[in-house]
């Protein structure tokens, strides 16, 4: 159904999703979005006071900006695939990749209905982006959907973004990532980012029980692990890093350490 918020604009929700936390909802939240319920925003501000989750989920999104970035003014890439978006909220990648180029398409994917509801009517005037409601490890159902048909064409350089999801990839992960990567042509780009305990333990420990709180399992791997996905990819400088840290241009905010040190990320040329 659709709930009306006071400024006119429309959130949405399924199945009673409402009354309970979301995921999805909470890092719209995090990230400074308007598409979150009272549910949402009392849970994340309960977080918030016990360790730094929005500052993490800055710290993501400012490397997915960064990212896009650079595909489309330095590489010339016009297309992403965005795996496990969540909503498209804040600092969105359509946003990011249409603000420089118009033209650009994106196709969002996404498992949970709550969150392809939400970004259903998010999207809905704009022509050259969609979300697929699909588990990003059924990596033939994404590509062969008709949205992603649509707007990707794989023989052209296309830019794989795989940023905070594959934690949530419990089994196999490396298949998953090299499947994505076989499906693209020269010159694409696949860049990711991968929640780990090797500096922070006891923050992602946090994050990890937190997810388990809401239902997800949510899984941190080591540096070793994350090199392990990247096989094959030409990495740009400066390879896998703290995602922090990778180009970092004074966007982020800089406001803790530790929220800093929780996450991987890297940028691969196909």
């Amino acid at each position: 159904m659709r709930c009306a918020v006071q400024d006119g604009s429309t959130r949405v929700t399924a199945h009673g999703g409402s009354e309970r936390p979301n995921v999805a909802r909470l890092f719209d939240y995090y990230l400074g979005g308007a598409h979150n319920f009272a549910v949402d925003r009392e849970v994340a501000e309960e977080t918030i006071k016990k360790f730094p989750v929005a500052e993490m989920a800055r710290t993501i999104r400012s490397f997915s900006r960064r990212v896009v970035r650079l595909c489309v003014e330095e590489h010339g890439i016009r297309q992403f695939l965005d795996l496990g978006s969540g909503i498209p909220t804040a600092g969105n990648v359509h946003e990011a990749a249409q603000s420089i180029d118009p033209s650009c398409s994106v196709v969002y994917v996404d498992h949970d209905p709550v969150t392809v509801a939400h970004a259903r009517t998010m999207l809905r005037d704009n022509l050259n982006a969609a979300i697929v409601h699909s588990d990003i490890a059924d990596v033939g159902a994404v590509l062969r959907h008709p949205e992603t048909r649509r707007l990707i064409d794989f023989t052209r350089p296309t830019a794989v973004l795989m940023v905070g999801i594959l934690p949530y990839v419990v089994d196999e992960p490396a298949g998953v990532v090299a499947r994505y990567r076989a499906a693209l042509c020269e010159d694409s780009v696949l860049a990711l980012t991968h929640l780990t305990r090797d500096v922070e333990p006891q923050l992602v420990q946090q994050l990890v029980e937190l997810a388990d709180d809401m239902g997800s399992a949510l899984v941190p791997r080591s540096k070793q692990d994350v090199e392990e996905f990247l096989c094959g990819l030409r990495l740009l400088e400066p390879g896998l890093v703290l995602a922090a840290h990778w180009r970092a241009d004074g966007e982020l905010p800089g406001a803790s350490a530790e929220a800093d040190s929780s996450t991987y990320g890297a940028v691969g040329l196909v």
